[in-house]
């Protein structure tokens, strides 16, 4: 019998431990090399992990299990042979990571039987519930720690004939390491927003007029992106500040551009980077931004494509968003948010008309970036994405969309 051990291996540089999301395979289950056997959580990503040779896997770790990296995580029997036909298919059992609790009928509803353990009464005591109101699933209805973990408190008066069920899910270790990131950037910067509006017609009648030609001969669409990307990357040239990060006592500027930009994929919002988008044509970007953005719906995205960057951009208005307050990529000092795209009357040349606006937002940390700097750069993207053609396509769009 020859039995490979599989150890975590590294997502990338930093990391030192990860979470079992999922296994896709049971136990004493054949696979096949390269089979997708586990889907792993770090705290920057969701990985699937695959099988390095074929063989009877006996599993090592349960679901929600944290393990460092490095570590053995399954066996692999690679002198098994495969099993002919198909393998009798295996009842799933309750995963404990997502339990119901079910709430009490009403306010009066109380459970005499059974007393609750010093440990569960302490839980009960913290949450403020009335041990009457929990039904013990120990000896004799005894409260267990357990059961008064998995308790919540009443939501008023169950309706007659409605139905009040909850469900209890562990956060996975992305989803926990956001949250802890997200509340560290509004208690260790110093972050303010400001905002302003872009009359986004030009880019329409652009798009208009090329779009077609462009998409025949490049593959790709021409999107917004492209023109809010290289608008950044030039406002970024001109306020090199919003450019930069804090480290300790200094302040880092970088004299290249790499660009986060959030992008939806099926374990929520990842964030990859387009790099030296200084360098990127209209083509460039967009081709890029099509690349990560179908690797990001497959589950494709690696740790390092989601590392760096040095300003990010969003866009609420693809779910609608009409305004909103983004919240800095640490350790970046600056990130822009685009938003839905509403006719809005608005005053051209004296005359009120109705015109395509965007209100855009840019979060700043204003410990290294003062109101001079993020109002400039704003009013600088606000002016390139109205005069596309001279500040973005140097008065050729015909040479800058072919390149």
């Amino acid at each position: 019998m020859s039995v490979l051990e599989m150890k975590v291996p590294s997502p990338g540089e930093s990391i030192t431990e990860v979470e079992i999301a999922t296994w896709l395979v049971e136990d004493g289950d054949y696979v096949e090399k390269d089979q997708p056997i586990a889907e792993v959580d770090s705290d920057k990503a969701t990985l699937e992990l695959p099988a390095e040779e074929s063989g009877i896997i006996t599993l090592k770790a349960e679901e929600g299990d944290a393990v460092a990296v490095g570590d053995v995580v399954c066996l692999i029997d690679t002198s098994a042979t495969k099993p002919e036909g198909d393998s009798p298919v295996k009842e799933e059992a309750p995963k404990e990571a997502s339990q119901k609790v079910e709430e009490p009928a009403s306010k009066e509803t109380t459970y005499a039987t059974g007393t609750a353990s010093p440990a569960a009464k302490k839980v009960l005591a913290e949450k403020g519930i009335a041990a009457s109101a929990i039904k013990g699933t120990g000896k004799d209805g005894r409260i267990t720690k357990e059961d008064a973990v998995n308790a919540v408190p009443s939501m008023g008066s169950q309706p007659a004939n409605g139905t009040r069920g909850t469900e209890r899910k562990k956060m996975s270790m992305l989803r926990r390491k956001v949250a802890e990131r997200l509340v560290a950037v509004k208690s260790e910067t110093a972050m303010l927003t400001t905002f302003n509006e872009v009359n986004m017609q030009p880019i329409f009648d652009l798009r208009s007029q090329y779009k077609e030609d462009f998409k025949a001969k490049h593959g790709v669409g021409l999107g917004f992106m492209s023109f809010f990307t290289l608008a950044v990357v030039r406002a970024l040239k001109m306020y090199p500040d919003v450019n930069s990060m804090i480290d300790g006592d200094f302040q880092v500027k970088h004299n290249f551009q790499d660009i986060s930009i959030a992008v939806s994929g099926p374990k929520g919002l990842m964030v990859p980077v387009i790099r030296n988008a200084e360098d990127l044509s209209f083509r460039g970007v967009e081709s890029e931004v099509k690349r990560l953005a179908i690797r990001a719906r497959d589950g494709q995205i690696t740790v390092d494509e989601m590392t760096g960057g040095t300003f990010t951009i969003t866009n609420g208005g693809v779910f609608g968003s009409m305004l909103s307050t983004p919240i800095i990529n640490p350790p970046q000092s600056g990130i822009l948010g685009m938003h839905n795209i509403v006719n809005r009357p608005m005053a051209v040349n004296g005359s009120v008309v109705i015109q395509p606006i965007m209100y855009v937002a840019l979060s700043y940390d204003h410990r290294i970036i003062d109101g001079r700097e993020s109002v400039g750069f704003l009013v600088a993207v606000k002016e390139a994405l109205e005069n596309p053609i001279e500040l973005l396509m140097d008065n050729n769009p015909t040479k800058a969309l072919e390149m």
